[in-house]
């Protein structure tokens, strides 16, 4: 149901393979939002079983990859920092509508095509990356979030009128597409 509207151009990857180990601290950064996010939405929403266990479980998910890069950090002799603010996703979250349905959805939606960046950013990581430990880890990365992003529609549909999820989808990837094109090239997953 997610189809991005602008693809990540090659500059972009570039920037990452240029500072590799900034890439990296930004990446496990990302894992450990994700993890929070979906431990929010669990909390936020206690009497919709579906979507607390689907929450659950993408929360454990997400620290097993944030795991993952941290030892990947570790093991290239760096050390974690403390998080960044994310423009990106700070920005997008400005469009979040109130009223809680709206928002409901909207925090559905997001979390969809946040995902469908991700999916995209680190296949674009994966194909660049030589044979070996690093390039699976990305490919299977990539395959994760792909996943991600079906969940958060999967649940769009099951809690609102699938035209209403598509039209709002189309608002959010139009959107996406605005703020993902205007930023700098620079070794980070947003």
């Amino acid at each position: 149901m997610i189809k991005l509207l602008f693809q990540t151009p090659p500059e972009w990857t570039t920037a990452v393979l240029e500072n590799f180990d900034l890439f990296l601290l930004d990446h496990a950064a990302a894992e450990k939002k994700a993890a929070g996010m979906a431990i929010s939405m669990a909390s936020h929403y206690p009497d919709r079983p579906e979507l607390v266990e689907a929450m659950a479980d993408l929360a454990v998910e997400e620290m097993s990859h944030y795991r993952e890069v941290v030892k990947i950090i570790h093991s290239r002799g760096g050390f974690t920092a403390a998080d960044e603010r994310d423009a990106y996703v700070n920005t997008l979250r400005k469009a979040l509508r109130k009223g809680s349905d709206a928002y409901f959805l909207d925090r559905l939606l997001l979390g969809g095509v946040i995902e469908a960046r991700g999916a995209e950013r680190f296949g674009l990581i994966a194909d660049v990356l030589e044979s070996g430990p690093l390039k699976r880890f990305y490919q299977s990365i990539s395959r994760s979030e792909e996943r991600h992003l079906t969940l958060f529609t999967d649940l769009a549909v099951k809690y609102f009128p699938p035209d209403t999820v598509r039209e709002r989808l189309q608002d959010w990837l139009t959107l996406e597409a605005e703020v993902i094109a205007a930023q700098a090239h620079r070794p980070a997953l947003h």
